[in-house]
């Protein structure tokens, strides 16, 4: 007996802010979720130091007399369901009356509000009301926040820097700006306007604040609907990919969720017109009768229940395949280099410190080749015997050439029995070395014509330091240009044949989602295209001389055994095999 205790309220509201109130985006999520309950058509967000020392919303919705003031404060109190069945028929944002309380359990907080006739501003530090005053302002609602898990520091200190809060913050207001394109949403950062749209109603426009100029040309308008769900939005043209899948959104009765089978739909309708590892760019609203959506299933909001859900999978998937169809296959076909627009995917290694491996015809080889050089020196190329500089490795067995098969596999024999060889593989493999050691010495840079520009966003230029050092390793170094651009006045020389705006944003976008990477790593799947790129196709047919270069240069790999993308360069057939096969 006695030993089950009923926790006090404050305890419980610090416990509930755990699942409101992860970071300071969600202070903001729940903030702007009543702003925009209230009615507001203007929702202004300022944040300080990314939210950790000061968040203030403000709108201009409906406003609250003092005494709804000071009961908004209290747990489960809300204007927005009466009893149990509303809970099957949600339609605004919030309903659970959590946000506040927990919000005010682990900060300071002053409420200034108005309903047109009574004014009143509330101050609440770490759950204790300090003061409920009058206090003359105009109609609507303002909130600030202070000190957010000063009195937690075991979530304050898991918090990131201010600027990549700052991130998550302009990250959260885009896609309410896209699911409420009627509201004019403003983010002050630091006393710095970062991102503003008019609230006209067009999401287009949206788009065009949010990904730029050439995601909202490339913007095609999509409405489709069956019994049950009605869809309208846009997909941008394959034209436009990104690195992640973060620039997909999609919006239940104009809530912001994450529901990763309906984003696989989108992705599987955009599946005959992009690479693989690349993603779409889209924004697609879905309303539904409020009774087959369940919202109530995390505090965070964050996360619903559809009913009809392989309905809706299947809805979005056949009807964006249709639509891409009709719109993407001929109309952007433009006179330009012949390069593909999704990857970078050739790179000058003449301009290196190596000499590139020939890859012609036998009639375009020149009377000397000069050697290229092993991955890990930095002399000129010499014809030097790789066994002899490395004989301890032992990389390769000895193979002599003996033919190729149906231009496809380069035929060896060797001590075991005979080598298979792929040739595309094997070239894969050199080339890939090749640019990894050129791209991890100092490179040489040239000045293009006119700067590189790329169109990055307000958070990212920010945070300009943090990207300069995660891309040292490509030699890449950022300028701010304007309030969400960045430009480039030099760039290394194995850059001038890529896609360069592409390439660049594949960086910004993964730097947006993981700051830690390092970029010598993380594009290791886009070297590995160049490199392909630059390879021997199949149904080529070889001299026997470039037979036998194929050969050494293998030789010459740190691994040799398999290509970039993980495939066997070679294969042995052992000579035992073939004895047994002949009856020996």
């Amino acid at each position: 007996m006695g030993r089950i205790r009923q926790l006090d309220a404050q305890t419980a509201n610090m416990i509930a802010a755990g699942e409101v109130v992860e970071r300071p985006q969600g202070v903001v999520k729940e903030l702007v979720e009543n702003a925009i309950d209230a009615g507001a058509s203007r929702i202004t967000v300022s944040v300080e130091d990314g939210g950790l020392e000061k968040i203030t919303v403000s709108d201009d919705g409906c406003g609250m007399d003092s005494e709804d003031a000071v009961l908004c404060m209290k747990r489960h109190a809300t204007s927005k369901i009466r009893t149990q069945r509303d809970l099957f028929n949600i339609h605004t944002l919030g309903f659970r009356g959590e946000a506040l309380p927990s919000i005010a359990s682990v900060a300071k907080v002053i409420l200034r509000t108005s309903d047109g006739n009574d004014a009143t501003e509330v101050k609440i530090s770490y759950g204790d009301i300090v003061s409920v005053s009058n206090y003359p302002c105009n109609r609507g609602t303002e909130i600030s926040v202070e000190g957010l898990f000063y009195r937690t520091p075991a979530r304050l200190k898991h918090m990131k820097s201010g600027a990549y809060e700052n991130s998550l913050i302009q990250d959260v207001i885009v896609r309410f700006a896209m699911a409420r394109p009627d509201i004019s949403f403003t983010f002050i950062s630091s006393g710095r306007e970062s991102f503003r749209t008019s609230g006209q109603g067009d999401l287009l426009e949206v788009i065009w604040q949010a990904w730029g100029r050439e995601a909202a040309e490339n913007a095609i308008p999509v409405s489709f609907e069956d019994y049950d769900y009605k869809v309208t939005g846009y997909l941008v043209k394959p034209l436009v990919t990104r690195a992640s899948r973060s620039f997909m959104h999609v919006f239940l009765n104009g809530r912001m969720v994450r529901t990763y089978r309906l984003y696989k739909a989108i992705q599987d309708g955009y599946e005959d017109f992009i690479v693989k590892g690349r993603n779409p760019v889209a924004v697609l609203h879905v309303t539904m009768d409020p009774q087959l959506l369940d919202v109530n299933v995390h505090p965070s909001k964050w996360e619903v229940r559809i009913s009809k859900e392989t309905q809706l999978e299947c809805l979005i998937r056949d009807n964006v395949r249709n639509a891409l169809k009709g719109n993407v296959l001929v109309p952007h076909t433009e006179v330009r280099e012949v390069r593909t627009v999704y990857e970078p995917i050739t790179i000058d290694t003449g301009s290196l410190e190596h000499t590139p491996a020939f890859v012609g015809t036998a009639k375009e080889m020149p009377e000397k080749k000069p050697e290229p050089k092993p991955v890990q020196t930095v002399k000129e190329p010499e014809p030097v015997h790789v066994p002899e500089v490395r004989p301890e490795r032992q990389t390769l067995p000895q193979m002599t050439v003996i033919g190729q098969l149906h231009g496809k596999y380069i035929i060896c024999a060797c001590d075991e029995g005979l080598a298979i060889l792929d040739q595309h593989a094997c070239q894969e493999r050199v080339h890939y070395e090749e640019i990894l050691a050129g791209l991890n010495k100092e490179p040489h840079m040239t000045e293009p014509l006119l700067p590189v520009t790329v169109t990055a966003g307000a958070d990212i230029v920010q945070r300009i330091d943090e990207l300069n050092q995660a891309c040292a390793d490509l030699h890449l170094v950022f300028e701010a240009f304007g309030r969400d651009t960045l430009i480039l006045r030099e760039i290394p020389l194995w850059m001038k044949d890529v896609e360069e705006e592409s390439f660049l944003q594949d960086v910004l976008d993964n730097f947006r989602n993981d700051t830690e990477s390092r970029y010598g790593r993380m594009e290791k799947k886009k070297i590995a295209t160049m490199a392909c790129h630059r390879s021997i196709r199949f149904n080529r047919s070889l001299t026997m001389a470039e037979m036998q270069e194929v050969v050494r240069q293998l030789g010459t790999c740190e691994n040799p055994y398999h290509c970039p993308h993980g495939r066997p360069t070679f294969i042995i057939l052992n000579e035992k095999e073939f004895e047994k096969e002949f009856l020996r």
